[in-house]
């Protein structure tokens, strides 16, 4: 696979992942090289060394037969890929070779997860002393991590931007509720003024009316 395709596949998946957050559109692994340290079969002089993940078919791997020999594939063979991975959870995988008398040898068993590869190229190399060095290839994988690395600081941010929107509201509100109290204050204030010059003016016109009645006004 060259560069120029690993970049376009990172892309598409960095594109579909911050709309889709946490999954993985076939994230495929291949095996990219291995190394055997050892067979643990006495009786079989070309070990048959296969993969496999709890719960999928097993991959054999036809071209490793010896110890101590590095093994170098392109991504094409007619066995891969070794697995696919959807989302981001683990699965547990391992290399293990065919026994003709009980049960299978293992190499090892590990959690292969999506986020092991966090190179920018997409590999994961496993080490297993005495037993072997094994690298692996996901470019599709490496977005994911980086979504996953990414998304607590963009979730701060939105609370953030939630926070300070709902903190802008309240004072917009408060200071809406304060000017309304103000207005109706003075309102009441005026009225209650207009009110008292209308007694106070009646009152004097009343007085009035009471002088001319009783004929005090021409007295005086």
């Amino acid at each position: 696979m060259t560069i120029s395709r690993v970049s376009a596949a990172s892309l598409f998946c960095w594109v579909f992942l911050s709309f889709f957050p946490g999954c993985l559109l076939a994230a495929v692994v291949t095996l990219d090289s291995i190394e055997i340290y050892r067979t643990h079969e006495w009786f079989k002089a070309k070990p048959t060394v296969y993969f496999r993940c709890k719960g999928e078919n097993k991959t054999v791997l036809p071209d490793v037969k010896e110890a101590n020999v590095s093994y170098s594939f392109k991504g094409q063979e007619s066995w891969q890929p070794l697995t696919e991975f959807s989302n981001e959870k683990c699965k547990r995988c391992g290399f293990y070779e065919e026994d003709t008398l009980k049960s299978d040898d293992t190499f090892e068993e590990w959690e292969f997860c999506p986020s092991d590869f966090s190179s920018s190229d997409g590999r994961y190399t496993r080490i297993k002393d005495k037993e072997f060095t094994a690298t692996f290839l996901c470019p599709q994988c490496v977005p994911m991590k980086a979504d996953t690395n990414t998304t607590p600081a963009a979730d701060r941010k939105g609370r953030g931007m939630h926070a300070a929107l709902v903190i802008m509201i309240s004072v917009l509100v408060s200071t809406v509720l304060l000017v309304g109290l103000v207005a109706a204050y003075k309102y009441w204030q005026k009225k209650k003024r207009e009110h008292e010059q209308a007694r106070f003016l009646k009152l004097f016109e009343d007085g009035d009316d009471i002088e001319d009645e009783l004929g005090l006004g021409s007295v005086l």
